[in-house]
């Protein structure tokens, strides 16, 4: 009975971290239940080569603690057979993409069973939104914290990329806000060796190692996760000192030294990796940095110059295009989400009038949160995506919503604190006359009863402000949601409802070709790979390509080989069969149309008519 007093107290006092756990486990269950639904009887596909990638790689490393898978065919093709997102050397098949999510999800599944990786990302998200309120409560109190966490487990990119759990950018967005809330506790005190506080050096050491699974998650991010990093230190070097920060970096090389092991043998360096235009970027940005300093201390300018246009160029490799990033934030920020966007702006209006009240940690986030901003804007927002294959459609499915979660995060506080604000401003205050200021009589009546009554008003008057003040949130946040979720599954033509049924549809593809096609052939096309593979050996492409023509030439005196895409008019058919498949004495011919718009056609030596 005592037991259970401490506990109704405890919950009394703890009931908002009670709601965002229960919400939590809520938005565990939700998200997770797309890849439940599409996933069914044993069918593990994705809907984009980059989760295909990292789900085969992470199964693979569980199950047998490698990361590259050995294709011979490939020694005959010039290692054309491997889907998108993979990368093929000497036969070897290889991710080509940041390894950290392999390693994480590989290891627990290793623990555990491959059958939980679709699982894992809205466990992290469910997770993230919980240390999401312990750290905006930190910061910004627990009112705006709860608010917070409410409006992070509604915001659309943040379900939606949960929910499609194979992506990185949640677990990386995930980890952050696990390295910064411990880092903040870490900070909350001082200590040295003299007095050593173990929980307080857990803490920094967590802190350094949860950051350091976010880089290898996605090394990319260190274009604003260094900076920030440096600014939270510099204002806080007399909390952390010198002692800190190299058990700090020590956890957080650790946690990237799994990485580097698997870049030496996979890439042949470990500063290398999968992607070839970041391995170009970083030994542009070596050279270059060394030599813009031997300029500058030299005092040769004009080579000064040219070298700071290199490291621009290694940066931007995509291109810096500023106003297309600003046309960028528009689709995607203000058009797309204005239920958070101008709540944001405006939150933020009132933060600033606050100034002189500000606190360290105000100013510390504000500053941070400003480079983030401004780097994550003009970095993604000057590159062209075409996820979507309409370049004209604007979708939540195209890249900008997942590389710009921080973006979308930081903003959160400010738009919680405008809800807050305008929630309060709407009810200022209530005059509503008691029964006991109207009564007369004796002199008890007129001292003691109106102090009494005055008394009463005052608490039944604040009680209704607070009820309505706090219902009046309720139905702004269930609004919120409404939109939210109303977006998530029928929002764009890339809805999970809809990619549910495009899901159903790619396992009827699968179903049918497996049929059709023996066991060890080949299949080119421009789109299934990611729905073919690992069942069936893939080549990405067309025959508008001379050499690859002829390396399907070859490969069918090894191979059955198929070609998998929209369907051909007679007139293609007869051009491919009588001009660019004659020449590598190759032909096609249907075998079956699969669906309205798709045919799978036979590869064959060319037999004239």
């Amino acid at each position: 009975m005592e037991k259970l007093k401490k506990f109704k107290t405890w919950a009394k006092r703890k009931w908002p971290l009670l709601a965002v756990i229960i919400l939590a486990v809520i938005f565990f269950f939700g998200a997770s239940s797309y890849n439940y639904l599409t996933q069914a009887d044993g069918f593990a596909k994705w809907s984009s080569p980059d989760e295909t990638a990292n789900y085969i790689f992470s199964k693979l490393y569980g199950q047998s603690g490698q990361m590259q898978v050995f294709e011979k065919y490939n020694l005959i093709s010039g290692d054309i057979i491997h889907p998108r997102s993979f990368g093929s050397a000497n036969g070897n098949l290889k991710p080509v993409s940041f390894l950290g999510i392999i390693l994480i999800y590989g290891f627990l599944a290793g623990l555990t069973s491959f059958k939980i990786l679709p699982f894992l990302t809205p466990a992290f998200a469910a997770l993230g939104i919980v240390f999401f309120y312990l750290l905006i409560k930190k910061l910004f109190g627990p009112r705006n914290g709860l608010i917070s966490a409410f409006l992070l487990a509604s915001f659309p990119p943040y379900i939606y990329y949960s929910a499609r759990s194979m992506f990185h950018n949640v677990l990386f967005v995930v980890l952050l806000i696990f390295g910064l809330y411990f880092g903040l506790l870490a900070a909350g005190k001082k200590y040295g060796w003299r007095k050593l506080d173990l929980l307080n050096w857990l803490f920094i050491a967590l802190s350094g190692f949860l950051l350091g699974l976010a880089i290898i998650t996605r090394t990319s991010e260190l274009l604003w996760l260094g900076p920030m990093l440096v600014i939270i230190w510099l204002f806080n070097v007399k909390k952390i000192g010198f002692t800190k920060l190299i058990f700090f970096l020590s956890a957080l090389f650790l946690a990237i030294l799994p990485v580097l092991y698997w870049d030496q043998i996979l890439y042949g360096s470990p500063m290398a990796g999968g992607y070839p235009e970041m391995n170009q970027s970083i030994e542009t940005l070596v050279e270059s940095g060394g030599d813009l300093v031997k300029a500058t201390a030299v005092g040769n300018l004009a080579y000064s110059r040219e070298m700071f246009n290199k490291i621009k160029g290694a940066i931007f490799h995509f291109g810096f295009a500023p106003r297309q990033s600003i046309r960028m934030l528009y689709y995607y920020f203000a058009n797309m989400f204005p239920w958070l966007f101008w709540p944001a702006v405006l939150g933020g209006l009132l933060f600033f009038q606050k100034l002189l009240r500000w606190r360290k940690r105000h100013l510390v986030y504000l500053i941070v949160y400003g480079i983030i901003s401004v780097i994550l804007l003009f970095y993604y927002g000057s590159w062209i995506f075409h996820d979507n294959p309409d370049p004209r459609s604007f979708t939540i499915g195209n890249s900008y919503t997942r590389y710009w979660l921080p973006i979308y995060l930081g903003a959160l506080p400010f738009a919680s604190l405008f809800l807050i604000k305008f929630t309060k401003a709407i009810f200022p205050g209530f005059s509503q006359k008691s029964e006991l200021e109207n009564g007369g009589g004796n002199s008890l009546n007129k001292a003691v009863l109106p102090a009494i009554g005055n008394f009463l008003k005052g608490q039944c008057k604040r009680l209704r402000i607070i009820f309505f003040v706090n219902s009046s949130r309720v139905i702004l946040i269930a609004l919120v949601y409404f939109i939210s979720i109303s977006f998530v599954l029928f929002g764009s033509e890339e809805g999970l409802v809809y990619s549910v049924e495009s899901q159903r549809k790619s396992k009827y593809e699968l179903e049918r070709i497996l049929e059709l096609t023996e066991s060890n052939s080949v299949i080119i096309t421009r789109y299934h790979d990611k729905v073919f593979f690992p069942e069936r050996k893939v080549i990405v492409g067309l025959f508008d390509d001379d050499s690859m023509n002829a390396r399907y030439g070859k490969l069918i005196n090894y191979l059955p080989v198929y070609y998998y895409n929209f369907i051909l008019p007679e007139k293609d058919l007869n051009y491919l069969n009588e001009e660019k498949l004659k020449a590598v004495n190759l032909m096609i011919t249907p075998v079956e149309k699969i669906t309205g718009d798709f045919t799978l056609y036979a590869l064959a030596k060319y037999e004239p008519r």
